[in-house]
């Protein structure tokens, strides 16, 4: 297929790698141009000047940007009868409805698509896909998805895919900040933390973020997998559509204070397994 894709950061240079992988023809734009050079001299793909160039000759675009603004600019001037796009950025469901009416009103459809996975996922095609917007749409689209992911999931109607997105990492943030505590309680006991660790992951404390988090945290070793801005911009927005639905969400504020903190420290371009560093100042005290 002819396929659009319009920004290649750390998780949309590797799904657009492996679209291309598969053997689909790719026009691709970044905000960066020298960005989308480098990566179309790579993969053998055409670079437009302009997000609407990407989508002049297409059948699909997607788009994996920043924010809800940022997909606003790019999609809507691109937008033309017919061409269906798929956003899998995290934006939250009140942009992507916001958005999918601009495109309807030029004849052009939506369906949302965002990802939970870091970039070691997006990179062998295991991520998972929460999508929504119109059946058919979504039906249309599954083949290209499925090559990016290992497991899709129909949430429901346009903006679904986000808010199961939105409290998907809402969650693991609390949990990441929970781990965060534990480690640097047991490291104030005087605790062997690979004690710790090995009965957190055989009992009721195991958890996913134990499994990535609790070595880079013990480490300090920030490398990004998925940075701690957005994560903070993600637990924002679901918090968000907590208090639009009158219902209270603790542990996702505490840890949004967290990673807050974080980000303030200069760590907003770091893992998110830097909010460590927010408890560290709390407790004065490294662990």
């Amino acid at each position: 297929m002819k396929l659009g894709w319009i920004g290649l950061g750390i998780m949309g240079s590797r799904q657009a790698a492996n679209l291309r992988r598969a053997g689909h023809e790719l026009t691709v734009w970044n905000r960066t141009a020298a960005t989308a050079e480098a990566w179309a001299a790579e993969h053998g793909a055409t670079v437009a000047a302009s997000p609407a160039e990407v989508a002049q000759d297409a059948e699909i675009v997607f788009s994996m940007v920043v924010d809800g603004p940022q997909v606003q600019e790019v999609l809507v001037p691109a937008a033309r009868e017919d061409v269906l796009f798929v956003d899998m950025t995290t934006i939250g469901p009140e942009w992507t409805r916001r958005v999918g009416e601009q495109l309807a009103e030029r004849g052009a459809r939506l369906v949302d698509a965002p990802v939970t996975g870091s970039s070691p996922r997006a990179e062998d095609g295991t991520l998972t896909i929460m999508v929504g917007g119109e059946s058919g749409d979504v039906e249309r689209v599954r083949p290209l998805l499925e090559i990016m992911g290992e497991l899709i999931v129909y949430a429901g109607p346009l903006g679904a895919g986000q808010a199961v997105k939105l409290i998907n990492n809402a969650v693991a943030a609390a949990n990441a900040a929970t781990l965060a505590q534990g480690l640097l309680v047991g490291s104030a006991q005087g605790l062997d933390l690979d004690a710790l660790v090995a009965v957190m992951a055989a009992g009721s404390g195991a958890s996913t973020m134990l499994t990535l988090k609790a070595g880079p945290m013990r480490d300090h070793d920030y490398t990004t997998l998925f940075k701690t801005e957005h994560m903070l911009k993600d637990v924002r927005l679901c918090l968000d559509e907590a208090e639009n639905a009158d219902v209270p969400f603790p542990a996702a504020a505490a840890a949004a204070d967290a990673l807050s903190a974080a980000v303030f420290r200069g760590h907003g371009s770091d893992d998110f397994a830097s909010l460590l560093e927010a408890y560290e100042g709390f407790a004065n005290r490294r662990l």
